[in-house]
């Protein structure tokens, strides 16, 4: 049903080939669009953009806990000793 097509990158203008795999993977998952970059341009892209950390203290400890999300005061926020150590008890 599918057939390998090739694409141009956005980033880099190279040309590319979108496999039928991929294009099957792309459906089953519901992606709309096809790929506009390459495979190396993808995996330089996701590299190069570091997660924001913020800072906020532990709810349980009070030691500093760096976060991937903005703390809210409405949420406990826990270091990740203590995250790991609630996640042991739950299971």
């Amino acid at each position: 049903m599918y057939q390998d097509k090739t694409l141009v990158c956005k980033e880099c203008g190279r040309e590319f080939v979108f496999t039928a795999g991929e294009q099957e993977f792309y459906a089953e998952k519901g992606f709309a669009h096809e790929p506009q970059r390459c495979r190396e341009c993808r995996q330089a892209r996701k590299g190069t953009a570091p997660k924001q950390l913020y800072t906020a203290v532990c709810a349980a400890c009070g030691k500093e806990a760096r976060v991937p999300f903005q703390p809210r005061e409405d949420r406990l926020v826990y270091c990740d000793a203590c995250f790991a150590s609630m996640r042991e008890e739950r299971d």
